[in-house]
């Protein structure tokens, strides 16, 4: 048996000693087959494992997460995991799977060649491991590595007795996990935002009175997208779309558009209806998330609704939370964005569970730095169908 250790100070490996990353990378490249049971992952150690499949020629691999489906999983991770799954299946080179009916804390690798086992790790290193982040750069672990075919095939079994209390991930949705919403970065340290208690979001959801307006988000299909890549065209709905006008034609010769910039146009309809915010009378919004900024509604019309003192807080709180759920990556330069791939699609809004704004002014009030009272409303990113349902079932 062979001792796996962390590589840190004060405990630094010594001479004869192996790490736990050394060693899976030893083991791995004899392999043809991977088969792991860990408690937890990270989205980094998900690709790290996808790339080092593919660079190794491993024909199969299966990884069972054992403490996602009652604790919950970060919404980055779970997409992550998707996306590899996906892609696994359709190269038949494997499967990613959901313990399901309890908390699974082992962490247990398994080693393959020409169908036999021939070598496994058990100890504490959970998956995050293979690539370390921030979370888990100061946290030690240890294992231990056998080759003593008993032991390694007594292991095996237990991993293999895992399978039928398993799920794929594909499969899962319908048994509604939980998706751990990932705090959005894209606000952190902006000026003329501020962050409020989650318990101060739900007092003042309480207090909202008279209509709820909404603005559905409009956007494109990948499909969409893909056609006009092949075709050489760009329909209109694609930089007309409130929150891809990015890609607009940019306003000033050699400076392409920001990639948080939106224009949130909000229908005639709406605007017709009954305390509809006034042009250019400020108010505060707190939104479903945490932030608090000073928004208006503005332009010919009155149908711009935006933050105030800073056109790109609307976007950094809209996209910010698709980056931060790990569906888009934020563009540096949208004129570069070839592929459009910074362009938010119908598809990630349909992953996010979300695709409209709504509105609605509270009975509360807050004093803005001049002294100066203002209304408080609130702000929420909701799916257009959930509300429908919610409001027949108040009808009812």
């Amino acid at each position: 048996m062979q001792i796996l250790y962390s590589n840190m100070p004060p405990l630094s490996v010594k001479e004869g000693q192996k790490t736990f990353n050394t060693a899976f990378m030893e083991a791995a490249k004899e392999s043809d087959r991977l088969d792991i049971a860990v408690g937890y992952v990270s989205k980094g150690s998900l690709l790290e494992l996808e790339q080092i499949v593919d660079e190794l020629g491993i024909q199969q691999v299966r990884l069972n997460m054992g403490m996602y489906m009652i604790e919950g999983i970060a919404e980055s991770t779970y997409r992550t995991a998707l996306d590899v799954n996906k892609r696994w299946q359709e190269k038949g080179v494997g499967k990613i799977l959901l313990i399901q009916p309890f908390k699974y804390h082992g962490k247990v690798y398994v080693f393959y060649r020409n169908s036999h086992p021939f070598c496994a790790f058990i100890g504490s290193h959970n998956l995050g491991a293979l690539k370390l982040d921030a979370s888990n750069r100061r946290q030690y672990e240890i294992s231990a590595e056998t080759r003593n075919i008993e032991e390694v095939q007594e292991i095996a079994s237990f991993v293999e007795s895992l399978s039928p209390l398993s799920k794929n991930i594909a499969d899962t949705g319908s048994y509604k996990i939980k998706l751990i919403r990932e705090v959005n970065t894209s606000l952190s340290g902006v000026e003329l935002v501020s962050e409020v208690p989650e318990k101060s979001v739900e007092l003042y959801q309480k207090h909202r009175v008279g209509n709820v307006f909404k603005l559905p988000l409009k956007v494109p299909s990948r499909a969409d997208i893909e056609y006009d890549l092949a075709h050489g065209t760009q329909t209109a709905k694609f930089t007309k779309s409130n929150i891809n006008v990015c890609y607009a034609a940019p306003r000033y010769a050699r400076k392409n558009r920001d990639w948080y910039e939106t224009q949130l146009t909000v229908s005639a309809a709406v605007r017709r209806q009954e305390g509809y915010p006034e042009k250019n009378h400020p108010f505060f919004v707190v939104t479903d998330d945490g932030y608090w900024f000073k928004a208006h509604t503005t332009s010919d019309g009155n149908k711009q609704f935006s933050a105030v003192g800073d056109e790109l807080i609307m976007g950094r709180w809209l996209k910010g939370r698709l980056a931060a759920a790990g569906l888009v990556t934020p563009v540096n330069n949208t004129g570069e964005d070839i592929e459009r791939r910074g362009m938010i699609t119908r598809e990630m809004l349909q992953a996010y569970g979300a695709d409209s704004l709504e509105f609605s002014k509270t009975d509360q009030i807050a004093q803005d730095e001049d002294g100066t009272e203002l209304p408080v409303w609130t702000l929420s990113f909701v799916s257009e169908n959930d509300e429908k349902s919610s409001h027949e079932e108040e009808n009812d």
